[in-house]
């Protein structure tokens, strides 16, 4: 029998949550981001849960040729651009769109030879200060790109810092538009400026923002980059990481537990051990008050996270045994609220799954979607 760990993947979820962003910006071209593998949830069933996007952006270029042999036909874009020439030929054979946020990457396509049509993504900084040109410098460079043969269409790009925090002390989104704003004045081209954080507070900004495109991430895998809870914004749990109980330990005050003897029992107590570990990708510096559900109630761990399990109190849950489920994260238990209980964010969490975990995909049957 395999190790009682899976994480299921709910393609309806995925669904619903692209349905949530496109509700959110009426209108506008929706990129459904799934770099990272999905963020963690695999390239296939990203294509597949988020089939209703217009196009699908990611940063590696060989996941994008990927996609396109697994059937995707519609829109591709590299959201960091061409690493060298042979990304620039990629963009010509597969039809893949480019950021392009250098004055190396504009000579990469000087130089291809490109027959296009292209289109490319011109991104500013404004204040997040990664990638992009200054806003005094994003003209010169919109210039030269129109000046390439085989580019057709500039989108004008940046990336908010403070997306979920609107009125951040140290950089407003306000702040942002209005450097894009000078950047941008007289430059033809659609806007793209709206990740998940920006995709949420759309209402708040009351048409401030402009919503040509979006480019939802992580509130399509069901959690938040801040602000409400996921639930809040009508976002469902798309990852449910769950395993069991594979043993019992009655423990009298003074005992210890785990790796280095951190936790000791003040009382006489019952835990639970859960086969799941760093080696899985949970936290390995999750604290005590991390969450856990055991057979639906909720406990926390105690004690330090092992590479293969980790424990968790039964004190209150008299009828838990070995074989009782465990939702680590997902259907109950939200990926944030994990998450900041120990310390990181959501995004971590799913993208640190370990290949050894089993993936499954849940109510394929219920949902109409295809299987793959």
């Amino acid at each position: 029998m395999p190790r009682p760990l899976t994480a299921t993947i709910h393609l309806d979820s995925m669904q619903h949550n692209l349905a949530r962003a496109r509700a959110c910006a009426p209108g506008a071209f929706a990129w459904a981001v799934v770099k990272a593998n999905a963020y963690g949830h695999g390239l296939e069933r990203g294509l597949r849960g988020f089939a209703a996007a217009d196009g699908l952006a990611l940063i590696e270029p060989d996941n994008a040729v990927r996609l396109r042999e697994l059937g995707w036909t519609k829109p591709i874009l590299l959201l960091e651009g061409i690493f060298d020439a042979a990304d620039a030929a990629l963009l010509d054979v597969h039809r893949f769109d480019s950021a392009i946020h250098c004055d190396e990457q504009i000579a990469l396509l000087e130089q291809a030879g490109l027959a296009g049509p292209i289109d490319v993504h011109l991104k500013m900084n404004t204040g997040m200060n990664r990638l992009g040109f200054t806003p005094a410098a994003f003209g010169a460079a919109h210039a030269r790109l129109r000046a390439i043969g085989a580019v057709r269409h500039i989108t004008l790009m940046s990336h908010f810092a403070n997306a979920d925090e609107l009125a951040h002390p140290r950089l407003t989104i306000g702040q942002q538009l209005a450097r894009f704003a000078s950047g941008a004045a007289g430059l033809d081209g659609a806007r793209s400026l709206s990740n998940s954080g920006a995709v949420l507070h759309q209402p708040e900004l009351a048409g401030a923002l402009a919503t040509d495109v979006i480019r939802p991430g992580i509130m399509l895998y069901g959690g938040t980059p801040g602000g409400k809870s996921a639930a809040a914004f009508g976002l469902r749990p798309t990852m449910t990481l769950a395993s069991e109980l594979i043993g019992v330990q009655d423990l009298v005050a003074g005992d210890c537990v785990g790796y280095g003897s951190r936790f000791v029992a003040e009382r006489a107590m019952r835990i639970g051990i859960v086969a799941c570990g760093y080696a899985d990708g949970y936290p390995r510096h999750a604290g005590p008050d991390t969450p856990v559900l055991v057979a639906g109630t909720r406990t926390t761990l105690v004690g330090r996270v092992s590479m293969d399990m980790l424990a968790v109190d039964l004190s209150h849950l008299p009828h838990a045994r070995v074989g009782s489920p465990v939702v680590l994260w997902g259907d109950g238990l939200p990926i944030d609220e994990v998450a900041a209980a120990a310390g990181t964010i959501g995004y971590e969490l799913m993208c640190a799954v370990a290949p050894r975990v089993r993936m499954r995909e849940a109510d394929l049957a219920a949902t109409g979607l295809p299987h793959g």
